[in-house]
């Protein structure tokens, strides 16, 4: 089982959290808050209705500030106030679907929002460490279902995925231009398919699965049988916040970690996650497959080796992929039988740190 986030270490930690106002963000931001750090949030508005930030309604969550991570002034006033000691860069356009949509949106954001963070934190003295978020879709997938290491060849199919790949690129430029003299750790976390409660962003397989069961429509699954390295949210987070932990102290030598479930455990296809937290939520498994209609291209299999973070950070999954999976069911089971979402964040995270 993983170590966890040191509370001694973040307590009182000055930390930069950007896109703390998406799924993983106010996941991110809500357990930063409660290990004692002290969090500036700096993401748009959310996109859903609902969202898991609206959900909270403040309580518990990081002072924040809207902005594109592009505006370079507006990113330059926020370091200068927060002063952070981490920044942990979670930001991004997150969806594949989307990308083909607005490919050179997507390049922009999740690619020059990148750099103009990194100019921006290499002219604030406060910063000890950044941690640039990225995907497990950075590398060069080519169908074998193989489970991918750090030190395989990066690339894409689809323009998110390029575009987090170009992301990489340009934060090993700007760690050996600018950072590496200055004893200033940057590093990316490449965290595979991440569920939990609170996701609502358009055309994800879980939300998909929400929504269909609150309208009570059919699902449509795009690829039922594609499997993805599923892993809940807060394993992923643990992963970030370990790393950062590391960055920070000097102790971590690796630029890039995977994380993710263990390669031993059978992968999960789409179906069976939809059959499954349909079967915790009380409902009949249905879906219709619509895996013939034109669409664009999704990978089918994808896999990550997290060995390198088991080595270096003490780091692996806390709950396995079925649990993960009943967990986010859990967890949205409850928010639709009228629980506060605050509550049920709050549980989840008091129950894996206690390893309930």
């Amino acid at each position: 089982m993983s170590r966890l986030p040191d509370p001694a270490f973040w307590s009182g930690k000055r930390v930069l959290l950007t896109g703390h106002t998406g799924f993983k963000g106010s996941w991110a931001g809500l357990w930063l808050k409660q290990l004692g750090a002290h969090v500036t949030g700096y993401a748009l508005p959310p996109v859903s209705e609902p969202s898991l930030h609206g959900l909270l309604d403040g309580d518990g969550l990081p002072q924040g500030r809207f902005g594109d991570i592009r505006d370079g002034a507006a990113l330059a006033s926020t370091m200068r106030q927060s002063e952070p000691e981490i920044i942990l860069h979670m930001a991004a356009q997150p969806l594949v679907r989307e990308s083909y949509a607005t490919p050179a949106e997507t390049f922009d954001v999740n690619v020059m929002g990148t750099i103009r963070l990194l100019e921006v934190a290499r002219a604030t003295p406060s910063v000890k460490a950044i941690l640039v978020v990225t995907t497990d879709k950075v590398y060069r997938n080519d169908e074998s279902g193989r489970h991918f290491r750090e030190t395989d060849t990066l690339g894409g199919h689809d323009p998110y995925s390029g575009s987090k790949a170009a992301c990489e690129l340009a934060v090993a430029t700007w760690r050996r231009a600018y950072f590496s003299e200055r004893g200033i750790r940057v590093a990316t976390a490449r965290g595979g398919n991440v569920i939990g409660g609170g996701d609502f962003s358009t055309d994800r397989l879980v939300p998909d699965i929400v929504r269909a069961a609150l309208s009570g429509t059919r699902l449509n699954i795009r690829s039922p049988l594609a499997t993805r390295p599923w892993q809940h949210v807060l394993d992923c987070l643990t992963g970030y916040f370990l790393f950062a932990e590391a960055l920070h102290g000097g102790a971590s030598g690796v630029d890039a970690l995977n994380f993710g479930p263990s390669p031993a455990e059978p992968q999960i296809p789409v179906r069976d996650v939809a059959n499954a937290i349909q079967a915790v939520m009380g409902l009949d498994p249905e879906w219709d497959d619509v895996s013939s209609l034109e669409q664009p291209r999704e990978m089918q299999t994808l896999g990550l080796d997290p060995a390198l973070a088991g080595e270096s950070l003490a780091w692996r999954a806390r709950l396995t992929q079925r649990e993960a999976i009943e967990w986010t069911a859990r967890w949205y089971d409850g928010w639709r039988r009228g629980k506060a979402a605050l509550q049920l964040t709050l549980d989840q995270i008091d129950a894996f740190t206690k390893g309930r």
